[in-house]
């Protein structure tokens, strides 16, 4: 695999900015959530829940990725942490896409059938599905270990100094094609079903004149935000794939759209603030409440905290 000069500052600062962002936020949604629990369990909480538990695995293993970075992306570590911080990393990435797709689904079926969503939520279904998606998406990524210990001809055993960039002809035909096959179950089909969940839910949204404005502006931020996740972060990463298969090799460009996907720990928390009122809500509480035991001066008070104060009172919880 060939980086351009330089390309480890490129790294290291993508991944200590996703890092420094994306810890707080996903650590202070998770509080939040686990707070709800206690008092309104909703099924959409289980999947922001799950969503957030997925980036902080993410973000677990990111130092991995940042020493390997500051070592021009060599691997200066134990070598059996480098499979390990590849299958976290790989995971969490399919693992996000379907639980986007799911949190999609869901707030169309709340949308589209209000009755009938009230009368079925239960949230034994976002349970089970959830397991389902940690399952399906583990166990597709589980390729980095076959690849690791059972395809012959392992060149990246006896490479020591480089993370799973290096592959033997066998090794590459295996793993080409189940990239291949991860693109399209573990990226399309998810990327289909929230297109068209969230283009009915923005067509209903807009269709009810009884909505006030503000409702409004959070759907169409919601949609955005996972829109941009899908198309910015995975869309590049999977195209490598399709494109390697068809070359018979992965294309150089492959690390640099991996680097992409990074930033999906970081934009998630925009995805939990327009997902419900509540949310919001106790995210501004909390933000609120975090500006005014650092003190800062009046004019900080003005600009942060009294806009935040009158959104929370403006805020009709109604999920």
């Amino acid at each position: 695999m060939s980086y351009f000069p330089g390309s480890k500052y490129l790294f290291l600062f993508v991944y200590l900015f996703t890092f420094i962002t994306g810890l707080p936020l996903n650590i202070a949604a998770l509080s939040i959530l686990v707070n709800k629990f206690n008092r309104n369990l909703l099924p959409v909480d289980i999947l922001l829940a799950n969503l957030t538990v997925s980036d902080l695995l993410l973000l677990t293993f990111l130092p991995f990725r940042m020493v390997e970075a500051a070592f021009d992306m060599h691997w200066p570590m134990p070598h059996v942490f480098c499979p390990l911080s590849a299958f976290m990393y790989f995971s969490s990435i399919y693992i996000t896409s379907l639980f986007l797709m799911a949190i999609s689904v869901e707030r169309y079926l709340a949308t589209a059938f209000p009755i009938r969503y009230k009368m079925m939520r239960n949230p034994v279904y976002p349970l089970v599905g959830s397991i389902l998606i940690w399952c399906i998406a583990t166990v597709h990524c589980s390729i980095v270990y076959i690849v690791e210990h059972i395809v012959p001809d392992n060149m990246t055993t006896r490479n020591y100094n480089v993370c799973y960039s290096t592959f033997s002809p066998p090794q590459l035909e295996v793993l080409l094609t189940v990239r291949l096959e991860i693109c399209f179950v573990l990226f399309c089909i998810p990327f289909m079903i929230t297109i068209f969940c969230y283009g009915n839910f923005i067509k209903i949204i807009m269709w009810q004149s009884r909505l006030d404005k503000k409702r409004k502006i959070r759907a169409i931020g919601l949609v955005m935000a996972t829109l941009i996740n899908f198309i910015v972060c995975f869309l590049p990463y999977n195209v490598s794939h399709i494109v390697g298969f068809i070359n018979g090799t992965s294309p150089d460009w492959r690390v640099y759209a991996l680097l992409l996907s990074t930033f999906n720990a970081s934009l998630d928390p925009i995805i939990f603030y327009f997902s419900s009122t509540s949310f919001k809500k106790s995210f501004l509480e909390a933000l609120v409440h975090v500006f005014k035991k650092l003190q800062f001066s009046k004019c900080w008070h003005k600009l942060c905290i009294a806009p935040c104060k009158k959104e929370t009172v403006d805020i009709n919880v109604s999920d």
